[in-house]
């Protein structure tokens, strides 16, 4: 599984932690930014590069990190093809995937520590999302939605 992470100033501690363990685990896990803790960047620019990744294809999931969790997940959310979600914990890790088919994990470094955020960032990219129909009526009227008012 190729996965796509990034943040801002706000998690980049996290961030590249993540992206250790992650690599030491042995996922494709690429890091496209922040490079750097400048306080000056801006988390539009990080979920923007991890959304286009997923979109275009080339990756199966993305994990943004910023200081709440939010401000990536709403930028992050505004890409066709998007479905980001803000989980601080486990259970809603897998669960999104499983029921909603998450495919950005955003997370919150002033909000959660480190041993959970490796234990959530797990969850999430070892969850599949369950076919049943229930779960993918509700994903296509979700879909229907985007395919309504993004253009």
């Amino acid at each position: 599984m190729k996965v796509a992470i990034a943040s801002d100033h706000g998690g980049f501690q996290y961030k590249q932690i993540l992206l250790e363990h992650f690599l030491n685990l042995g996922y494709q896990i690429t890091d496209l930014g922040s490079f750097a803790e400048q306080p000056t960047d801006d988390y539009p620019d990080y979920a923007e590069r991890v959304a286009d990744a997923v979109i275009q294809g080339g990756f199966s999931k993305g994990i943004l990190i910023c200081g709440s969790g939010a401000g990536v997940s709403v930028a992050a959310n505004k890409f066709k093809g998007i479905r980001a979600a803000v989980c601080h914990d486990t259970y809603s890790a897998h669960q999104s995937v499983e029921h909603d088919n998450v495919n950005v994990l955003c997370m919150g470094q002033r909000v959660i520590g480190i041993e959970l955020a490796v234990d959530i960032a797990a969850a999430f990219l070892s969850a599949v999302f369950n076919k049943e129909e229930r779960h993918q009526r509700r994903l296509d009227k979700v879909l229907s939605f985007e395919n309504r008012n993004m253009k």
